[in-house]
């Protein structure tokens, strides 16, 4: 039984890791799938561009999308702002409104980044989209001190049906995947980069230390936990209040409920004040309530609401 217990808390604490993990093996198996069944290089200069332009930046930008609609924060900033702008910007603080969105967006650029990873570093896509490109400059980097047949033959080289021969056909193929996967590695190095760059300055910019920083992500991950036994619970005893009033007819019992303005609250995205000891909106209304919510805050700290996975 410990053997059990000491696997899970392994796997809990490596979620986010397995998160990514998991994401990148469906980008894979996503592609694969792509490549293989409904991707068909038509072969014609006028369309192999923008068919494989299609299949590398469409399935990127849908993943794009669905990065935003998929993070909580995204959500947590705008509910609402429609009808009160001031919750979008709270004491007219653009600066954090802006910094929050980047970090909404830099979280959402994460699985279209895999994407284009993957596609590239197979090359199937690109090898159809640049051989129908009509610039000359591309044109000559190929068949350079070739004949004109391969100028005209060039687009018909991912299908394999050139009259080029076939030694000439498998080393514009191997050019087309070589500059394919250059651009992969180079999307890979400069994520790492700047994932590199983004994590040291937020640490050093961090105002708490690193083990105050470590135990803040465990309450928060806690408490996120627990909110939703306490909502899942709550909402079950009233609805079973509800059902009971009405089905034997009487008055329902009194039900302690959070006000409106309560929920409003604590919904607010996390601000750090240096001089409190809070680790979160719920903790800062339950021990403050009402009380100086209009003080002046700090710009939120990454990890409050950081990088979720999808």
């Amino acid at each position: 039984m410990d053997g059990i217990q000491t696997v899970f808390k392994f796997f809990l604490n490596q979620k986010t890791t397995i998160g990514y993990s998991f994401m990148a093996l469906l980008t894979v198996g996503g592609e694969r799938i792509f490549s293989m069944v409904s991707f068909q290089c038509p072969c014609n200069k006028s369309q192999n561009f923008i068919y494989g332009f299609v299949f590398i930046v469409g399935p990127a930008l849908v993943l794009f999308i669905v990065g935003y609609f998929l993070s909580s924060r995204t959500w947590k900033l705008f509910t609402g702002c429609c009808l009160d702008p001031r919750k979008l910007c709270p004491k007219g603080n653009s600066c954090n409104c802006v910094y929050v969105f980047a970090q909404i967006t830099v979280g959402a650029c994460i699985p279209p980044a895999m994407w284009l990873t993957v596609a590239l570093l197979n090359g199937t896509f690109y090898e159809c989209a640049v051989s129908g490109l009509e610039n000359n400059h591309v044109v000559d980097l190929f068949c350079k001190g070739k004949t004109d047949t391969c100028r005209a033959e060039l687009p018909r080289v991912p299908c394999g049906k050139s009259s080029l021969s076939p030694e000439d056909n498998q080393e514009l193929l191997l050019m087309l995947r070589a500059q394919s996967q250059i651009l992969g590695w180079l999307i890979v190095c400069i994520a790492t980069v700047m994932g590199l760059i983004g994590t040291c300055y937020k640490n050093c910019r961090s105002q708490v230390s690193y083990l105050q920083l470590k135990f803040w992500r465990k309450y928060i991950e806690k408490e996120k936990e627990q909110f939703d036994c306490y909502a899942t619970e709550y909402a079950t005893k009233l609805a079973d209040r509800n059902l009971k009033s009405f089905f034997e007819n009487k008055d329902p019992e009194a039900f302690p409920f959070p006000s409106h303005s309560s929920w409003e609250d604590i919904s607010a995205l996390y601000t750090f004040c240096r001089s409190e000891q809070y680790y979160s909106t719920l903790q800062r209304y339950v021990e403050k309530g009402n009380k100086d919510k209009d003080d002046e805050m700090k710009c939120a700290l990454d990890f409050v609401d950081g990088v979720e996975m999808m």
